[in-house]
């Protein structure tokens, strides 16, 4: 077997043995974990009565987590397909951190469903009795689909760099190297193997990029198929699948910036991916407020009694403070921090991705809270009033705490920059006798 060439030092040093760090780490992420999932029990045995939803406000802190949560998990598709698509090789190193994060935020939007539901087992409901009529039903199918696709896109993408680990680390305990002897499938890396690879991937890009168009389009029919006010509008489903686009986006930066300082990948996560990321946000941001001031403009202009007391509820109401606040941190501060300073600044592009998080959580907030206040049947129903609980919080804690967990676990056992994609950027190696082979085609 060859020797390892630098670059592919690098990106495997991570995967060893936990250390007393990690496990502190994972502790308190895990302590978080339970906590959370303590309350939900709590709520499970006694009801909903424990959370600020009433009558009638039904949705609340938990599906705004929903929507949050499918809108990261779009980070993977867009950085590994839809540029995949456009033939951008730069995307190449950042695709597994983005897919990642698609596949372990997915399940805590689901779960945010479950939390919502009070009654879990009533998703059953759903698939034994469910009718298409209902757009919940589109929704049920069109997340589950996508999960199980992010899971086989993700697996496909990371198969040969499972069958190097396999190969590489010899030191590794014998449990592990088990583990990668199963995951690896017998993968020799011939480059016809690389080959079929590469058209199974291109294929499954295009179905992914169709996918996420339609996941998150059906999200937000979830509330444009109703006559709420604020929410009956043809521009949400094009509103929410950019923000989740921007909020995913962000979250890779993120990611990213964090990896490369703890596990010192700047040889591999250079600047120039960082800066080709912040011209997409910059885009992604502009093309969101220009949504904003659409839909509202839209709103305000047609001036009709029920919406106008939503609108100006955001305006100049009870959720002025967090509207702003909102648009602030989505649009104001970031572009002008991504325009000015971030260029060549990883810190800055870290801090305006935060911000854009922050914001497009608080964006959720609004688009559900403010409608579900204020009715359109408002002499009927009655005013509402929504203030989250202590159990609402501390399940939020828990779902972002068990994706943190499950993504630094995953840091420590694969490697999180796929080295066989990103071959053509490394020394060249000798092939001969390799059971993986390092010079495989990219086919971009």
């Amino acid at each position: 077997m060859h020797p390892e060439n630098k670059h592919e030092k690098l990106i495997l040093k991570p995967i060893h043995r936990p250390t007393t760090s990690d496990r502190i780490l994972w502790f308190i992420l895990g302590g978080i974990f339970l906590l959370g999932l303590s309350a939900w029990v709590r709520q499970y045995v006694i009801g909903l009565g424990v959370t600020g939803l009433n009558r009638p406000v039904y949705w609340g802190v938990y599906i705004t987590n929903f929507v949050f949560f499918i809108g990261l998990a779009h980070s993977g598709t867009f950085i590994s397909a839809i540029l995949r698509i456009a033939g951008q090789g730069w995307r190449k190193p950042l695709t597994r951190a983005a897919e990642a994060i698609t596949l372990f935020s997915l399940p805590f939007g689901v779960a945010s469903i479950l939390a919502d539901m009070g009654r879990p087992e009533r998703v059953f409901n759903i698939i034994f009795f469910g009718r298409y009529q209902s757009p919940i039903l589109w929704d049920f199918t069109a997340v589950g689909l996508y999960f199980l696709s992010s899971i086989v896109f993700f697996y496909l993408s990371l198969l040969p760099d499972i069958a190097l680990c396999r190969d590489r680390l010899t030191n590794a305990p014998d449990w592990q190297r088990r583990m990668y002897e199963i995951l690896a499938l017998g993968w020799q890396g011939h480059p016809e193997q690389f080959h079929r690879l590469e058209k199974v991937l291109d294929g499954m890009a295009i179905f992914m990029t169709m996918l996420v168009v339609t996941v998150h389009t059906v999200v937000s029919w979830m509330f444009g198929m109703t006559l709420q006010p604020g929410w009956h509008t043809a521009l949400i489903g094009p509103f929410f699948l950019l923000g989740a686009i921007l909020s995913g986006t962000a979250a890779v930066v993120i990611a990213l910036a964090i990896l490369r300082k703890v596990y010192k990948l700047e040889e591999v996560l250079h600047i120039g991916l960082f800066n080709s990321i912040r011209k997409l946000l910059i885009t992604f941001t502009l093309g969101w407020i220009y949504m904003m001031i659409a839909e509202h403009l839209t709103i305000g202009y047609g001036n009709m009694k029920e919406e106008m007391v939503v609108l100006l509820d955001k305006f100049t109401g009870t959720y002025a403070t967090i509207f702003w606040s909102m648009a602030l941190l989505v649009f104001g501060l970031p572009v002008l921090i991504l325009i000015f300073k971030a260029k060549n600044n990883i810190g800055w592009m870290v801090t305006a991705s935060i911000l854009i998080n922050i914001g497009m959580w608080l964006e959720r907030y609004i688009v559900i809270i403010p409608s579900e206040v204020s009715p359109r049947l408002l002499p009927v129903m009655g005013q509402g009033i929504y203030l989250p609980t202590a159990t609402e919080w501390l399940i939020t804690a828990a779902w972002f705490a068990g994706m943190f967990l499950l993504y630094t676990t995953f840091t420590r056992f694969f490697p999180i920059i796929p080295i066989w994609e990103t071959a053509e950027h490394l020394p060249e190696i000798e092939p001969e006798g390799a059971r993986v082979a390092q010079t495989a085609p990219t086919g971009d």
